[in-house]
């Protein structure tokens, strides 16, 4: 731990009547900064008295890995954002910043998680289940996550992360070559927990908003207007307008993960994330010259050729009958 940050800051703004709680995170993954560009333009205009809070509560954390952001990485130790929970025995400085960042969440309603991704793209968000009761991610307040998910700005809705990781763990479960599973992310279904699914099962919603590329110069702009939709849409603030929801959504679902098994396993092209695909579309090729092949019409979805051996490769989405009713 030497050299190790010591502290995540946090700075909450209390409005003199009741409302919701809204908390709002940047750099969960150290390299993707645009969520406190955003946060930081967002408190400048509250501290001036440009912005004013009327009710409720509104939480920033600006940089919530300190260590990663430090780094200029990803991660610092490990993936804040997998295998997100409170630990008794805490192994590493992601899970001392969970102790610290698990209760802040559940003190609050309203997640908004803001990140950036490696490849160019239009912004998405990604949207949490349907109400259900299951044992996975039982959950009760769709309808307000997809009012919200509208709001955004964004056009492009993304549903199905965490009931399609499990749907790789169970293969990598299967999995009869020992030495790959050794090296495996995970073969335990709570790592595809992050931030949002942690909110979810407080009882409370949460949104990812993936802002653009890491260095698109609009990607904090896009994180500064997303927070200030929120605040208005969640009725917090009293002078900007109420956002209107988005009319073109299109709305795609997660349906599988394929994982990378051999450091020579290589793409037939360079991928990058919505990419549309047609059935029998080769996407890439094992090691042995054995083709992968897309099993229908969909997307590709978060490919990513620097994969370890026994991670995660790509995503398969398809589109989500979801649309008509976001």
């Amino acid at each position: 731990m030497t050299n190790h940050p010591t502290l995540i800051r946090s700075v909450t703004y209390h409005g003199l009547e009741p409302g919701a709680r809204l908390i709002v995170l940047g750099a969960v993954h150290g390299n993707e900064t645009c969520g406190t560009r955003g946060i930081e333009r967002v408190m400048a205009e509250l501290d001036c008295g440009q912005l004013t809070l009327n009710r409720g509560l509104v939480t920033f954390v600006p940089v919530t890995n300190p260590l990663a952001f430090r780094l200029g990485q990803r991660m610092g130790e490990r993936n804040l954002n997998r295998n997100f929970r409170i630990s008794d025995t805490p192994l590493d400085f992601e899970d001392r910043i969970a102790n610290r960042l698990g209760p802040l969440l559940a003190q609050h309603e309203v997640l908004l998680d803001l990140h950036s991704f490696h490849t160019p793209g239009e912004p998405f968000v990604m949207l949490g289940p349907r109400d259900n009761d299951g044992e996975l991610e039982p959950f009760t307040h769709a309808a307000a996550e997809e009012a919200l998910a509208r709001r955004l700005g964004a056009r492009r809705i993304v549903e199905g992360w965490l009931d399609t990781y499990a749907r790789g763990v169970a293969r990598r479960l299967r999995n009869p070559n020992a030495d790959l599973r050794a090296q495996m992310l995970s073969t335990d279904p709570s790592y595809g927990i992050g931030t949002t699914e942690f909110m979810r099962a407080r009882g409370g919603y949460a949104l990812t908003l993936e802002c653009g590329q890491h260095e698109a110069p609009e990607a904090p702009a896009v994180a500064y207007q997303a927070i200030l939709n929120t605040l208005a849409h969640l009725r917090l603030v009293d002078s900007l307008p109420a956002p209107a929801p988005r009319q073109d959504p299109e709305v795609l679902r997660l349906v599988d993960v394929i994982d990378r098994d051999h450091p020579e396993d290589h793409f037939s092209r360079q991928w990058t994330s919505f990419d549309p695909i047609r059935k029998g579309d080769e996407i890439g090729r094992r090691h042995d010259g054995t083709p992968v092949l897309a099993p229908a019409d969909g997307f590709i979805v978060f490919p990513n050729p620097n994969a370890l051996p026994g991670n995660e490769w790509f995503y398969l989405a398809e589109a989500s009958e979801r649309m008509n009713t976001v």
